[in-house]
């Protein structure tokens, strides 16, 4: 069963990663999408938002703090549910589908966070175990 959960944490925290990065390799459009959605400092905001995603993937996937790396992403998937992807303000129902489908992806990430924090820790497999 560690082996399991262990590949669990690889998908799940890799995929968290790799979006993390993506904040970095695109941060001028993102900048662009978060001004447009009246984020404040949108530029300071896409970076910030990145560190925090990458801060919680390198925590699951390592098991290092993981309480804390929850915490990272809660921080991050909440206000950017709440504020990138409102799809109920959209007028367009191109966009509007776009911005539901990130929204429910969101709340099921967000739901995937706050259950590793039932696993008792140190967790198996870990850096920290």
């Amino acid at each position: 069963m560690p082996y399991l959960f262990l590949a669990g944490r690889v998908l799940y925290g890799g995929m968290l990663l790799i979006s993390g990065a993506e904040h970095f390799r695109h941060t001028s459009i993102l900048t662009v999408h978060a001004g447009s959605k009246g984020v404040p400092a949108p530029s300071a905001s896409v970076l910030v938002s990145g560190v925090l995603v990458v801060l919680g993937a390198l925590s699951i996937l390592t098991g290092i703090h993981p309480t804390w790396g929850i915490l990272s992403l809660t921080l991050f998937l909440v206000p950017t549910s709440l504020i990138i992807h409102n799809y109920w303000a959209d007028t367009n129902p191109a966009a509007r589908e776009a911005n539901f489908t990130n929204f429910k992806k969101n709340a099921a990430l967000l739901g995937a966070a706050w259950m590793f924090l039932l696993i008792p820790q140190p967790w198996p497999l870990s850096v920290a175990w």
